[in-house]
């Protein structure tokens, strides 16, 4: 019987997935050219614009990591052409991997599991990334403009009042990702005496059926994502504080897919030690 893996990174799907990138690709390609014939026209010098056209390159290359490395945790459990197309051409990797994770968490299974995947628990991850993000677009027709007039209007009469709104809204969105961080710090006063915490999970075994399985998990466990959390936080801190430096501006730019990658690296020892 074929792996279900197999299944996932099948060339039918590469070739899917790889005609709707490319259509992309060629869409960018088109404004890209439109754009610098533009410029031309209008007067501004060539070598201005390759110069341009050169940096932006150079400079999209290290932030696009974090993107490859959303696909590379995602590979594991659903292949590389459905993440493959969802980060390249629609989705981010805080949405993708919260929504694949929360469907295969419903299904008893989890991201990095050793349990294959079905066919039908595929599709239900497949339908629960691509309708939830849909809102996006139901919702921008209808209020975006009224909203993007209200905050110009806002603007207008108190622009300082206008910046906290936003930057309120920033962080009332990042505080819904929270609850993934912090709704295991529990086992900390939930342990016994020796320290473990014993969990009964739904988990879906070798014949798809839905079982309860028994799993303990030591009291600190729940501090994994914390300190991971708390390490990526460090370390775009000291990126802010070395981008006032005007020699250091360009970390702008790489910020991102630096503490990125740090919390991912951390989380190695960090697991080691906690768990």
């Amino acid at each position: 019987m074929e792996n279900i893996l197999d299944l996932l990174n099948s060339t039918p799907l590469y070739l899917i997935s790889g005609v709707i990138i490319l259509f992309v690709v060629a869409f960018s390609i088109i404004f890209l050219v439109r754009a610098y014939r533009m410029g031309i026209a209008m007067g501004m010098d060539k070598m201005i614009l390759k110069r341009t056209v050169t940096s932006s390159v150079t400079f999209s290359i290290l932030p696009s990591v974090s993107i490859l490395l959303g696909v590379i945790a995602l590979s594991g459990t659903l292949g590389i052409p459905l993440p493959w197309l969802r980060l390249s051409v629609v989705g981010s990797m805080s949405y993708e991997t919260v929504a694949a994770s929360n469907a295969l968490q419903a299904m008893g299974q989890s991201l990095g599991s050793n349990l294959e995947l079905t066919a039908q628990q595929y599709v239900n991850v497949l339908l629960v990334m691509t309708i939830s993000i849909m809102m996006g677009i139901w919702l921008v027709p209808v209020i975006g403009k009224k909203l993007q007039n209200g905050m110009s209007s806002l603007s207008n009469r108190d622009a300082k009042w206008a910046d906290t709104f936003s930057n309120s809204l920033f962080i009332g969105m990042i505080s819904a990702f929270l609850g993934f961080v912090f709704c295991d710090v529990s086992r900390l006063w939930n342990a016994d005496e020796n320290g473990i915490v014993t969990v009964i999970e739904k988990q879906v075994n070798e014949l798809g059926e839905k079982v309860d399985v028994t799993v303990n998990y030591s009291a600190t466990s729940g501090l994994i994502p914390v300190c991971v959390m708390a390490t990526s936080a460090i370390v775009m801190v000291i990126c802010g504080l070395a981008m006032r430096k005007p020699k250091l501006k360009w970390l702008s730019e790489y910020a991102l897919p630096i503490s990125l990658i740090a919390g991912m690296a951390a989380a190695i020892p960090i697991s080691a030690w906690l768990s």
